[in-house]
C-alpha cells in the first residue's frame, strides 16, 4: 500500500482533489439554494450537510499545500466525508426502491457521495488530529442531526417523506459508526510520516 500512500501524497493529487471538491462544493450549496432561502438563519450552518463536509476537506487540503495540518477540520472531514457519503448513496437508492426508477441527477449524486466517503477514508492515516478534535467533531454531528431530524430541516427528499423517523434513527445510528470509524482510522491506526505534499509532520510544525 505504499505506493498507494504516495501517490496519495503527491502535490498533483492533492491540488486534483482541491479543484473537484470545491466545484462539488460549490453545487451542493447550489442543489439546497430553495432549502436554504426558506431556512431560518439561526439554522443554515446546519442545512447544507455534504457540501460542508466537502468544504471541510477543502480546508485539509488547502493546510496541506501549505505544508501544515488543520486537526479539527481533519476530523470534521473524516466524520461528515463518511456521513453525508453513506446517506446519500442509501437515502438515492431508497428513492429508487419507492418510485422505481432515479434521474441522473439520483445517479450522479450516488457516485460522487460514494466518491466523498472513499476519499474521507483513504487519507484518514495522513490525519493529526487527537481524541479531543474527534469529540468536538462527534458534537458537531450530533447536534446537526438534532437540527435536522427534531427542528426539521433534513435534507429534502418529497418521496421519501413517509419515512422521516426511520430515517432520522438511521442517520443517528450512522452517525455513530461514522465517528467509531474516525477514530478507529485517524487516532487508532499508525499516521503515515509524511503529510501529503511531501512535507514531514515535524517540518510542518517548525
Amino acid at each position: 500500500m505504499a505506493w498507494l500512500y504516495a501517490l496519495l501524497a503527491s502535490r498533483p493529487v492533492v491540488w486534483l482533489l482541491l479543484f473537484v471538491n470545491a466545484a462539488g462544493t460549490i453545487y451542493g450549496y447550489y442543489w439546497y439554494r430553495y432549502q436554504l432561502a426558506d431556512t431560518p438563519p439561526v439554522f443554515l450552518p446546519f442545512v447544507p450537510d455534504s457540501p460542508t463536509a466537502s468544504l471541510f476537506f477543502l480546508v485539509v487540503l488547502v493546510a496541506w499545500l501549505f505544508g501544515r495540518s488543520a486537526p479539527l477540520f481533519e476530523a470534521l472531514a473524516l466524520v461528515t466525508l463518511v456521513k453525508y457519503g453513506i446517506w446519500a448513496v442509501v437515502m438515492n437508492v431508497l428513492v429508487w426502491r419507492v418510485t422505481g426508477t432515479l434521474d441522473w441527477a439520483g445517479w450522479m449524486l450516488i457516485v460522487s457521495h460514494g466518491a466523498m466517503a472513499i476519499e474521507g477514508m483513504l487519507y484518514a492515516r495522513f490525519y493529526r488530529f487527537r481524541f479531543l478534535h474527534l469529540m468536538l467533531a462527534a458534537v458537531w454531528t450530533l447536534h446537526n442531526d438534532i437540527i435536522d431530524y427534531v427542528f426539521g430541516m433534513m435534507p429534502r427528499y418529497s418521496v421519501l417523506a413517509d419515512y422521516a423517523n426511520e430515517i432520522g434513527y438511521f442517520t443517528f445510528w450512522l452517525s455513530i459508526a461514522s465517528i467509531a470509524a474516525a477514530y478507529q482510522l485517524g487516532v487508532r491506526l499508525r499516521r503515515q510520516p509524511l503529510l501529503p505534499g511531501g512535507m514531514s509532520f515535524r517540518q510542518a510544525s517548525e
